[in-house]
């Protein structure tokens, strides 16, 4: 009965090992992903008032896991059964980051006059409707990213068990979100962090400058991360469809590979942007 038992424990630690090794090996593929999933969601949960950072964030996180709830077995059932249900997906993410990073640089170099309309801390406590798009346009991103994400941990266990391809896209999926929300929790709250520090310096020595720095910093970073983030959606959609379509992938092999994402992905948004405000127009008409 003992023996038995220390089998199955043997059995369990070679499971864990080989799941930690191979989640480490996906967690350094999915790198990129991450570093864009940080940037785009970054930029989203920034811009409100301070009391309403927070809540933000966290619905917005509350979203990110229940996307990767639907998202695993989903991606794990359409890779057994139906692979190329996988690529017409992605493609489709691909269009709509694309549209999404366009589009910000269409109304920033053609509608300045409306950038009252994209601050959100111009909301009044009322009226939460800045807000809750903002939440539920982070959410969609963070849902395609997600797909990308999964997929690519999937490929990196694809010849091994099935409980070992579960449990590896599973713990990529959670230090994902607690990663990248948890990296965004901090960025927002720079402020608030030096702010205590000065407090404790009482005016002098490296924390009062530290503290002082971190306060200075941080409408430098959150407008970064708006170019940063908008850069993300082109790269990541420019980067899907590079690498879902031989034609493209072996176009042009003398221009560096980020700057073929990024061309592509922008004059695909740029299209797929024409086509909304003319579907827009024809409506708005009738």
């Amino acid at each position: 009965m003992a023996s038995g038992i220390f089998s199955i424990l043997d059995d369990v630690a070679a499971l864990m090992d080989d799941v930690a090794a191979a989640s480490k090996i996906a967690t350094r593929k999915t790198a990129g992903i991450l570093g864009d999933d940080l940037a785009v969601n970054a930029e989203k949960a920034t811009g409100f008032l301070a009391k309403r950072e927070l809540p933000v964030l966290w619905a917005i996180s509350k979203g990110s896991f229940i996307n990767k709830l639907i998202i695993v077995p989903i991606a794990l059932l359409l890779t057994a059964f139906f692979p190329v249900v996988i690529k017409i997906i992605l493609i489709l993410g691909g269009l709509f980051l694309a549209y999404e990073g366009a589009e910000k640089i269409v109304e920033f170099l053609f509608h300045r006059s409306k950038k009252g309309h994209e601050v959100a801390d111009q909301i009044k406590e009322d009226d939460r409707s800045i807000e809750k798009a903002k939440i539920k346009s982070a959410i969609t991103i963070d849902f395609i990213l997600s797909v990308e994400i999964v997929i690519i941990a999937l490929g990196t266990v694809i010849d091994e068990k099935l409980i070992t391809q579960i449990l590896t896209v599973s713990a990529v999926a959670i230090l994902a979100t607690v990663g990248v929300y948890g990296l965004v929790g901090l960025i927002i709250r720079m402020d608030d962090l030096g702010f205590r520090f000065i407090k404790q310096s009482e005016g002098k020595g490296a924390l009062f400058f530290f503290g002082n720095l971190l306060v200075k910093s941080l409408p430098w970073v959150i407008k970064s991360l708006k170019v940063v983030g908008t850069l993300a959606l082109l790269l990541v959609s420019g980067g899907i469809f590079v690498h879902n379509s031989t034609y493209l992938h072996d176009s042009f092999p003398q221009v560096p590979l980020i700057l073929k994402e990024f061309v592509l992905g922008f004059v695909v948004g740029l299209i797929v942007t024409g086509l909304v405000i003319v579907i827009k127009k024809i409506f708005s008409r009738k």
